[in-house]
Formats: C-alpha cells, sequence, structure tokens
C-alpha cells in the first residue's frame, strides 16, 4: 500500500538521531526526543489556486528538512512510521 499525500501535504520519514554525544555519552532510547530531520518520500499536487489551478511545491521526493518537533501527524503504513504534514510546516531544506 502506497501513501499519496494530497493537496499541499508531504509524507515524511523521520531520519534516525545520533544516539551518542560529542563528548561519547551513549544516550539511552528511552531519553531520545523524536528527531526533527526528516527526507521527503511523497509530496500531495500543491496549493490549489483561486482559480482552481494547482501551484507547486517547493518541497519534492528526496530532499531531506527539518521540521517542528510537534509537527504533522503520525501515521503508520505497513509497519513503517512517517509523518504527514503540510509543506508550511517545513523550516527548510538541508543541502
Amino acid at each position: 500500500m502506497q501513501v499519496k499525500p494530497l493537496q499541499d501535504r508531504v509524507l515524511v520519514k523521520r531520519l534516525e538521531e545520533e544516539t551518542t554525544t560529542a563528548g561519547g555519552i551513549i544516550i539511552p532510547d528511552n531519553n531520545k526526543e523524536k528527531p526533527s530531520q526528516g527526507e521527503i518520500v511523497a509530496v500531495g499536487q500543491g496549493y490549489r489556486l483561486d482559480n482552481g489551478s494547482f501551484a507547486e511545491l517547493t518541497v519534492k521526493k528526496g530532499d531531506k528538512v527539518l521540521f517542528g518537533k510537534y509537527s504533522g501527524t503520525d501515521v503508520k503504513v505497513e509497519g513503517q512510521d512517517y509523518l504527514i504534514m503540510k509543506e508550511d510546516e517545513i523550516f527548510g531544506i538541508l543541502q
């Protein structure tokens, strides 16, 4: 099963955070925060304009992005965890 986001929404897979600090301290699983970086898996068709046409999204499939800690809605598809969020919840694209 695949998920195709609608309109200005994107499907994001969270990227794993580092499990050790710069000083070499290992962070246990129960104290880790949810990652605020992810990779775009799928994008919707874009914003609907007043004339009925669509404006393309800025992000595209494969982009690595930054988003807020509490952004989006968690969904599980075939055992894999994803986020669905609007494009305006994305802070930036990692390059």
